[in-house]
């Protein structure tokens, strides 16, 4: 993505078309009256046909009426029967053409340079006519269904449109004969919609209509208009409802233009929308991470007004309201969790343990004490206080009064606490308590910890003294001891909610209430007409959105001010906006305002000064499940090993309040080193809050450069300056991001080196064949020293056991006494099956003919079959003769390669046995022994074996835990035979590298070896038929690499006992390889202390090394504006799913320094977003 243009444009020419085509479609609901190509005249005269059939059937009925010849719901009900009749044919048509359409399908040939949306014509009614003109159902049910909605719609339209009821409402036959014209407009827009061709909706939520919602869209809203209306023809002698009548008579009319510009939502999402807003501010509960939590919590909390409605007792009416209020507010979801762990640990026995210190998920067993604890002395207070004001009420009124200045002193405390926490007070001015120095590290977290202490104070008062004292304010409301009514259910089942359940809202609307209570006359319409729980409810509707117009105004002043201020921003048009929204600045300010009310986002028009009212959707802003969905690459690994150690990070700076107040959609940017962290609030309860976080893309853009480093800057002046000043003002106020605290992570560290003058230099790539053959026997000794421990805990040897025989490379070559095909007891076959003629055979062959070789007799050999016991030599105890198996072992193999065509001489392996008895333990395993390499080879290259690195690194082992450890390890040190095995496989493996010549290997060798690719020769197939040595030769391979690597950077090794710590230390902390290997990952998520990765950096031309370090990062932490994330997110659906404009180089994708426009656009859920990962929801405990 290039660096942003002015004259970026805001669709490319292709997408202007398809817009304009497509607009027209979506105002009057399906008809393709611009098709950008030359139709017949009969496809417009048949959709305008169509489009009317509604109102001529409509028509019929009212007719029919004015006459006085039907009553009105009998020409309600015969228009709403016609238009079920004509829906029916319409659909069938549509069936019928789809199934004439495929025969023609097959016999005519598309021209495929005809554009994708060019139709041809044969006829008025042929079947290409037809399907162009209705494209029918995807579902049987859906065209029954749809059809019987449609007469519905037109019947009651016509009910709802009839003249004399309009004139009845207004008086004014002008407006009875307006509104009766667009009425039916309307009314045949929706029809269309729904029987015919649906059209795009710029409202559009899913990205995909899989059921075929979109069609009931505007259906449900017009049966909306007329169900209110039905309700003021049966219910009489409500003013409100007649004045609601009237106005939505008005707003009928104005329908299609609410369906064009998006304002009013999909029914799924609406549907979302009014279960989440009822269930937050009706019944005092939060916004759920799933839709089923959202249902089922819904469902639950609704029935407990319901119960409380006919509780007689008014104590028993208290007690459920808070015991009830307390429970719902818990992560309930971790308490099912946590009592079936409990319950299966009972059950397997383990009873003891069944309540360990952590369960669940973070559910611990201090925080059930707490809660039980606080449960049981809310109850007390609530029930003992409710029944003293029985008594006297005045006594109770004055109590609550004093208790209502101790809830202003409390909020007051909460709100100076929770700013110390943060680097700035209300996001403005610097925090003087705030550590000023982050470069010290340990002093900058020192102090922190200070401010900690603060915060555990605060989180006393929010978590146990704040709740507990409004619960005692609720229950000396004398509203509890009257008459119950719905309004008294409903309003203190809320208040006794929230109290828990958004503990710092709940205070703040109390505190309201209690001051107007205290200021206002007692005889005033507040006082005298609401009780204290409608009141609380008005309050906290008021008070959410008096937030969300604030943060609405601030996003739309920054646009503004970056629109014209920001050079880079400044377009064209961008003069005639700005004065456009001075000009017009009150109109600007309706919307905003309607965008509150509906507690929806302002959208931006790709993201200019072009505001409109988005429609309202559910807090996570999309449909789909949190966390199922992200563009996953290799970079995602860092985020899933980050997860766990940022959820702990959070818990405590979200306890102390130095994220500011928690509320469902808030949004956090965290950033360290180059990677940026999502973090979205999705539940808040007692005392937990539930996130989903984010991980951006580490592969930086010119776009997300230039915004990451925007957020750099905003970092850097508020944690980063020398000598800051005391309550200074923050530089980057009008900036979307508003940093907040600084996190101590245990992350991995990323540092990328060149390696050039390292692995190009001639000295440095020779010292590495020396170091690789220590760097073999060492690797091989490590890795038969395990083996050992295994083999020592399951065989468990005597101390007298016999030396073993064993068959050795031999160190000289001589005639073979006897030709191999000579020989009686070989037959003839045995060798036929290892011929050159079956290298080409696949690895499982090769495998069978291993098997069938062990089973073959030698006698004339004197050579021992591999894996079988010398008879002679066999111990008659069955226990002593599986030990003899491990000890008489020989591998055919080890004889040199022979072509069945030549008579040369082969090495000649003589029957040796182990020096030490012990030396079988450190023995490399049968298939080893062997190679492809000409014995003659090995013997040129044996010089090059280290025997004093070898006999050092032996006695260094610590598999050998007996008293005569050190002596048993001289013994083993000086065994021929043992040497002999590890000369031979060590230095057959060091010619399948290198060869026997001297030459220094290039760079670009380093490097294809390194990433596992050996050089073409007979060992490539013999190392690969073996996956155990393969990997340790790569193994010592790359870290003889990263061994070269630390020479040059931090000097030369002195000594053995040096370069045994170093490669201790490769074996113990590092990881070195790829980071495309599987290995990688795992080393990541199993948090290996270091990572080093080799790579060719093909753009330069030059060699790098990658390095990865676990340790303590400080991860910057900062508040994000929730509106502009929700308009830009707003703005990109509508872009991306109605304008199609998924151009790269759009211009609503660029980078913005104010709004961090491409970071919010990746932070978006796929497909329209990108971000590499994304979390399930995590519950946080603050506790």
């Amino acid at each position: 993505m290039g660096s942003m243009s002015p004259d970026v444009p805001l669709l490319n020419d292709y997408k202007q078309d398809f817009l304009l085509k497509r607009f027209p479609q979506t105002v009057l609901g399906g008809p393709r009256l611009k098709l950008g190509y030359c139709a017949p005249p009969y496809i417009y005269v048949n959709q305008i046909v169509l489009f009317l059939m509604p109102w001529a059937l409509g028509g019929t009925g009212t007719l029919l009426y004015q006459l006085d010849i039907l009553r009105d719901y009998l020409a309600a009900a015969l228009s709403g029967g016609l238009m079920v009749i004509t829906a029916s044919v319409i659909q069938l048509t549509s069936v019928y053409a789809k199934s004439k359409s495929v025969v023609v399908k097959r016999m005519v040939v598309r021209d495929i340079l005809a554009e994708e949306d060019e139709h041809e014509f044969t006829s008025c009614t042929g079947a290409e006519t037809v399907r162009f003109l209705i494209p029918g159902k995807k579902y049987v049910a859906n065209t029954v269904f749809h059809s019987v909605l449609a007469g519905l719609v037109c019947g009651l339209g016509t009910w709802y449109l009839l003249p004399n009821r309009i004139t009845l409402l207004y008086g004014s036959p002008g407006a009875t004969a307006a509104l009766f014209v667009f009425g039916w407009v309307t009314l045949c827009i929706g029809e269309y919609s729904l029987i015919v061709n649906t059209a795009t909706e710029t409202a559009t939520f899913q990205t995909q209509d899989t059921y075929e919602i979109t069609p009931l869209m505007r259906p449900l809203y017009i049966l909306f208009f007329v169900s209110v209306d039905l309700a003021h023809r049966f219910i009489v002698n409500v003013p409100a409802l007649e004045q609601m009548n009237q106005i939505l008579h008005i707003l009928f009319v104005l329908l299609p233009f609410l369906w064009a510009l998006g304002t009013l939502p999909p029914p799924d999402a609406l549907f979302f929308w009014v279960v989440e807003q009822v269930l937050e501010f009706g019944l005092g509960g939060s916004s759920m991470s799933t839709h089923l939590r959202l249902l089922v919590m819904f469902l639950i909390s609704a029935g407990t007004p319901v119960v409380s409605y006919f509780i007689p007792s008014t104590v028993g009416v208290v007690l459920f309201m808070t015991g009830l209020g307390f429970l719902l507010s818990l992560n309930l979801s971790d308490m099912s969790v946590a009592f079936r762990h409990s319950v299966t640990r009972h059950r397997v026995g383990s009873s003891h343990e069944a309540f360990p210190g952590s369960f669940g998920r973070g559910f611990k067993r201090r925080d059930c004490l707490l809660y039980f604890t606080v449960l049981g002395v809310a109850l007390l207070e609530a029930g003992l206080l409710h029944h003293y004001t029985g008594f006297s009420q005045d006594a109770g009124s004055s109590s609550q009064s004093a208790l209502g200045y101790v809830l202003m002193a409390l909020l007051s405390i909460l709100c100076i606490l929770r700013e110390t926490q943060s680097i700035y007070i209300f996001g403005l001015f610097r925090n003087p308590f705030y550590p000023k120095d982050i470069q010290a590290e340990s002093v900058f977290l020192e102090k922190q910890n200070k401010l900690l202490k603060i915060g555990a104070v605060r989180w006393i008062l929010l978590t146990i003294v704040s709740p507990l004292a409004m619960v005692a304010f609720l229950a000396l409301d004398s509203s509890l001891h009257g008459l119950h009514s719905m309004s008294v259910s409903i309003g203190f089942t809320r208040a006794f909610r929230t109290v828990w359940q958004s503990t710092e809202n709940a205070l703040l609307e109390t505190v309201i209430v209690s001051a107007v209570h205290v200021v206002s006359d007692t005889d005033c319409w507040w006082n005298r007409s609401l009780n204290t729980g409608t009141r609380l409810l008005l309050i906290g509707v008021m008070r959410d959105r008096l937030l969300q117009f604030i943060t609405k105004l601030q996003f739309a002043v920054t646009v503004l001010l970056a629109s014209w201020g920001e050079k880079k921003q400044h377009r064209k048009t961008t003069t005639t906006l700005c004065v456009l929204n001075t000009v017009f600045a009150p109109f600007v300010l309706v919307i905003i305002v309607f965008s509150a009310l509906l507690s929806s986002p302002l959208l931006p028009l790709f993201t200019l000064p072009v505001f409109l009212v988005g429609f309202p959707r559910p807090v996570q802003s999309w449909p789909g499940a949190v966390g199922t969905s992200a563009c996953v690459c290799t970079d995602t690994v860092f985020y899933h090993q980050m997860l766990p150690r940022l959820t702990t990070a959070l818990q405590t700076a979200m306890a102390a309040g130095s994220l500011g107040l928690l509320l469902p959609g808030s949004h956090y940017l965290g950033r360290f080193e180059d990677r940026l962290i999502w973090i979205m609030v999705l539940e808040r309860g007692y005392p937990y809050c539930c996130i989903n976080v984010k991980g951006l893309e580490l592969q930086e853009t010119s776009c997300h450069t230039a915004e990451a480093q925007r957020v750099d800057e905003v970092f850097e002046s508020a944690f980063q300056q020398e000598h800051p000043q005391m309550c200074s003002l923050n530089e980057h106020v009008g900036n979307v991001l508003t940093p907040c605290t600084v996190l101590p992570v245990k992350l991995y560290s990323d540092a990328r080196s060149v390696l050039s003058g390292i692995i190009d230099s001639h000295e440095n790539l020779k010292e590495f064949k020396d170091d690789l053959v220590k760097v073999l026997v060492w690797v091989l000794i490590q890795y038969c020293s395990r083996r050992s421990s295994t083999k020592e805990n399951s065989h468990k040897p005597e101390n007298n056991r016999e030396a073993s025989p064993v068959a050795l490379p031999a160190l000289n070559t001589s005639p073979c006494p006897k030709s191999l095909e000579d020989s009686e007891s070989l037959n003839s076959d045995t060798f036929h099956d290892w011929s050159d003629g079956s290298i080409f055979d696949d690895e499982p062959a090769i495998k069978n003919r291993k098997e069938k070789l062990q089973f073959k007799d030698l006698p004339g050999t004197n050579l021992p079959i591999p894996g079988s016991v010398d008879s002679q030599s066999a111990d008659d105890h069955s226990t002593n003769r599986g030990l003899k198996n491990d000890l008489y072992r020989t591998v055919l193999l080890g004889f040199p390669a022979v072509d069945r065509g030549h008579r040369e001489d082969v090495a000649y392996i003589p029957l040796m046995e182990f020096s030490c008895s012990q030396s079988y333990l450190l023995s490399l395993p049968e298939e080893w022994r062997s190679s492809s390499t000409p014995h003659s080879r090995i013997m040129e290259a044996s010089p090059l074996f280290p025997e004093d690195w070898y006999q050092f690194v032996l006695r260094q082992l610590e598999c050998f835990h007996s008293e005569e450890k050190s002596s048993v390890l001289e013994e083993i040190a000086k065994d021929k035979a043992l040497k002999a095995l590890y000369v031979h496989t060590v230095m057959a493996c060091y010619i399948g590298l290198f060869g026997t010549d001297n030459m220094v290997p290039s760079p670009g060798q380093i490097v294809r070896v390194y990433n596992g690719s050996l050089p073409c020769s007979g060992t490539l197939d013999w190392i690969s038929e073996k996956p155990e040595l393969f990997q340790l030769v790569r193994k010592a391979f790359r870290y003889t690499l990263k061994l070269m690597v630390d020479k040059a950077s931090f000097g030369r090794i002195e000594d053995f006992e040096e370069l045994t710590s170093c490669l201790r230390e490769y074996e113990r902390n590092w990881y070195i390889g790829l980071v495309s290997e599987d290995q990688w990952k795992e080393a990541i998520l199993e948090e290996k202390p270091c990572l080093f990765s080799l790579g060719y950096e093909s753009s330069m031309g030059v060699y790098t090394a990658r390095v990865l370090v676990l340790q303590e990062l400080l991860v910057h932490v900062g508040k994000l504006n929730a509106e502009a994330v929700r308009g830009q997110w707003a703005n990109l659906s509508w872009e991306l799913l109605y304008a199609t404009n998924d151009d790269e180089e759009r211009y609503s994708i660029q980078a913005h320094p104010l709004l961090l426009r491409n970071l919010t656009v990746q932070a978006a859920d796929p497909p329209l977003g990108y971000p590499v990962f994304s979390s399930k929801p995590l519950a946080i405990h603050l506790c």
